[in-house]
């Protein structure tokens, strides 16, 4: 894809945050769940699934506290809502390595901004702990805040139509396979992002 980029070519960049600009890892949120209940952490995890649930409390349908209570039920563990919350937030590591240079170059060149699935907990965890790397973004569109979450088409429009400019001009980072083919089939142009150099790489070819 970035093959095809070149300057002037797109007029804003569009990045997802986890694994895209904020590290992430579930890894550590089973293990800190296990501490707390006394469990396998391997447990938990073949236990914890994306449902319903966890689709709605990242549009906002459900709250923090509904989905904890779901998530007792399903991973069969009786641990507090605090509890739960410490181990919910400890899925971020750290800023992916190199990213906030990328961002605060890029930023001096071309809008910014950002699209996340996410809920109301980490948003609350990540804009306070990661206020400065996510500082470039003019807005960060939440899924639990416009009630849309990737790869819906309705939620690329309304990114879209709010960024306000084509779709074809907007350049979309994500990590996740579907989420970048949802993108392109609402006319955006993405990136697959494995690791930071992909970021890098279509900044070098967009002439930044």
């Amino acid at each position: 894809m970035t093959s095809q980029l070149s300057p002037n070519s797109v007029d804003v960049l569009l990045f997802d945050i986890g694994r895209v600009v904020l590290d992430i890892s579930f890894d550590r949120v089973m293990a800190k769940w296990a501490g707390q209940a006394g469990r396998r952490p391997a447990d938990l995890a073949k236990r914890f699934v994306v449902d319903d649930s966890f689709r709605h409390h990242e549009i906002g349908r459900i709250d923090d506290a509904a989905f904890f209570a779901n998530l007792r039920r399903s991973l069969g563990i009786e641990i507090s809502d605090e509890e739960f919350l410490e181990g919910w937030n400890a899925i971020f590591t750290g800023e992916m390595p190199g990213i906030a240079s990328l961002l605060e170059t890029a930023a001096k060149r071309m809008p910014l901004y950002a699209f996340s699935n996410t809920n109301p907990a980490h948003v609350d965890y990540f804009s306070v702990a990661y206020a400065d790397v996510l500082r470039h973004f003019r807005t960060v569109f939440l899924s639990s805040a416009i009630g849309l979450r990737k790869p819906d088409a309705e939620a690329y429009d309304h990114v879209v139509k709010a960024i306000g400019v084509p779709a074809s001009r907007i350049l979309f980072f994500d990590d996740t396979a579907a989420n970048i083919e949802g993108a392109r089939a609402r006319g955006l142009q993405a990136i697959h992002v494995t690791s930071t150099d992909d970021v890098a790489r279509a900044l070098t070819a967009l002439g930044i």
